[in-house]
């Protein structure tokens, strides 16, 4: 059989619902450890059907279904840039779980300084790890701005948590109640702002220097795409999606579960206290598998971009190949 292109996804990634439908499968945690022999089968099985050595739909062959079934471990494992799998922890098939457990710790009621201190350090750490275990890899990020950028995000996030620890109980004209609940989203305010310098800082190599831009189903002699040159434009509209992707990420996160749980404690969890941390990880993990694809689909991974918005240099060789959009890969 010829050679022949694997789409992307088997839903449509021009929509948002596709890309939501998409990132639930890439972020499946049934998906997040496939066995070497499965990983192995499946990477197989995509690269039989691109190469038209794989018969879909014949005896001896495999279907479509089985297709799309290996084309999701492959996506939910392998990095697109690097073609290698991401470390378990940080694949976004894990990411559910790998978050579960310092969103619960920042989540705890009653923290003290040292308490949100080590939470929010826990947490900056997972979201350097998977920022620059799935960020785009042609501007990789030295070990020397990598540490700096974490101090900076680590500084930010307990700055923020600390002061408004601080503030809150000071607040005397608003009712108890509504201390509480205030109290409650202290640690949405710090994630949501240290989500932000976060990516920004965690991959300021990639404004700095520029991101690969490509022309679209265009391919060098190996297979991979061709780069056009390194465009800082497409870095900065990449970055900035990541970030409001993340902040998107942690709102329902780090603000229902809290709101709910003061809302049972003050009820059904009163004569229950030994049900509050089960129910706590319950709430976390439910929302969690309920917004990260709405979040991680607000933006296509693979996006395009107008050749005419980019650098010069960039826009003539563009101009030189006769085409006038372009595309990147935004990561995660």
């Amino acid at each position: 059989m010829a050679p022949q292109e694997l789409p992307a996804s088997r839903y449509d990634l021009s929509t948002y619902w596709g890309r939501v439908r998409h990132s639930a499968d890439i972020s499946d945690p049934r998906f997040a450890h496939p066995t070497p022999r499965r990983l192995q089968q499946a990477i197989g099985i995509v690269n039989g059907y691109k190469s038209g050595d794989v018969a879909v739909g014949r005896p001896g062959g495999v279907s479509m279904d089985e297709v799309w079934s290996a084309k999701k471990i492959v996506d939910s494992t392998i990095h697109p840039d690097t073609g290698e799998p991401v470390f378990l922890p940080f694949r976004m098939s894990c990411f559910v779980l790998s978050n579960l457990v310092v969103t619960a710790g920042m989540l705890q009621p009653g923290l003290g300084t040292t308490g949100t201190l080590l939470w929010q350090i826990a947490n900056q750490s997972l979201n350097v790890a998977i920022n620059s275990s799935n960020a785009n890899k042609s501007s990789p990020m030295p070990t020397s701005d990598l540490a700096a950028s974490f101090g900076l995000a680590v500084s930010a996030s307990c700055g923020v948590a600390l002061g408004l620890n601080a503030i809150v109980p000071r607040l005397k004209r608003i009712s108890p109640s509504t201390r509480l609940i205030l109290s409650r989203l202290i640690p949405f305010a710090a994630v949501a702002s240290a989500g932000v310098v976060n990516v920004f800082l965690m991959r300021g190599g990639e404004i700095r220097k520029g991101i690969d831009v490509y022309v679209p189903g265009d391919k060098s002699e190996t297979g991979e795409p061709e780069s056009l040159g390194k465009s800082r434009k497409a870095a900065m509209l990449a970055v900035g999606e990541t970030a409001f992707s993340r902040v998107m990420n942690a709102t329902p996160i780090m603000v229902i579960p809290p709101l709910v749980l003061v809302k049972l404690q003050k009820g059904w969890l009163r004569n229950r206290p030994g049900w509050t941390i089960p129910v706590n990880l319950g709430l976390i993990f439910a929302t969690s598998l309920s917004a990260l694809p709405l979040a991680l689909g607000a933006f296509p991974q693979r996006q395009s971009i107008e050749a005419s918005s980019l650098e010069d240099d960039i826009r003539e060789r563009a101009a030189k190949r006769g085409v006038t959009v372009l595309e990147f890969n935004r990561g995660i």
